[in-house]
């Protein structure tokens, strides 16, 4: 069985189905808000970091460092990790990319002139390479990571706000802000952007994140915490913090 992590922009982690709770930051003072988590391989432990670049272990994940404290111009926005589970990169808005433990240097775009801003990273499934991914849908690839297309200069309704790789077909999933989901050399499962979210008995406040645990499916998160997901791609519900009270709102969410 698997299972996924909520976690809140306080640093509050809410876990389902296999997942364990590991931790959290709730309690803690943070210099700046969590905007994301990560996995380890294993599933028995995760990062979670903050827009400064701090980075709070918890579980089986390493502190490997972090970019709090450094003299940072734009905020981190994306992390991912190396296979190993020792090793995690992050990557701020501007493209500048941190290395950390076994990860490598692979590029960045630091000093290229985007059209919008870095909203995220994944590592290819080696931990040979990344993408990075601008919220006009632009995509960047870097060491073995391979470009299978973006939707740089497309129209979209709304921002991407994040990239998930596909571990089987070495492809990725874009994710925008009304749910709207684009593979590259990843199947297409589903989308929530044609919906009438009028019609929806759970209220829609958008999507923050989409992560994958199955070769052909994804789970995508809003920031209510509400979870959507098929189970025909192999990605089953298994509860989410919807109807809950949130002392702040959801910002990303992690499988095991």
């Amino acid at each position: 069985m698997a299972g996924y992590w909520e976690v809140a922009s306080d640093g509050g982690v809410f876990s389902f189905g296999n997942a364990q709770f590991y931790g959290s930051t709730v309690g803690q003072p943070l210099n700046k808000p969590i905007v994301g988590m990560v996995a380890t391989p294993d599933g028995k432990g995760y990062w979670l970091f903050a827009s400064d670049g701090g980075v709070f272990a918890f579980g089986d994940a390493p502190f490997l460092g972090s970019t709090s404290g450094m003299p940072l111009n734009v905020p981190i926005v994306g992390m991912a990790a190396t296979p190993s589970g020792n090793g995690y990169w992050l990557v701020n808005s501007d493209g500048g990319t941190y290395q950390f433990g076994d990860a490598r240097y692979f590029g960045g775009t630091v000093g290229r002139a985007l059209n919008r801003p870095i909203v995220g990273m994944a590592s290819s499934p080696d931990g040979g390479g990344y993408w990075l991914v601008a919220s006009d849908g632009g995509v960047f690839a870097y060491g073995d990571a391979a470009f299978h297309g973006s939707m740089g200069g497309q129209p979209l309704n709304k921002p991407i706000v994040g990239i998930e790789a596909d571990q089987l077909t070495r492809g990725y999933w874009l994710v925008s802000s009304d749910g709207g989901a684009f593979g590259f050399n990843a199947p297409y499962c589903f989308s929530l952007a044609n919906l009438d979210f009028n019609a929806l008995v759970i209220p829609w406040t958008g999507i923050v994140g989409l992560v994958s645990a199955a070769p052909n499916g994804y789970w995508m998160v809003s920031p209510n915490g509400a979870i959507w997901s098929l189970d025909a791609c192999s990605t089953p519900y298994f509860g989410s913090m919807l109807g809950s009270s949130l002392n702040a709102p959801v910002v990303g969410m992690a499988s095991t």
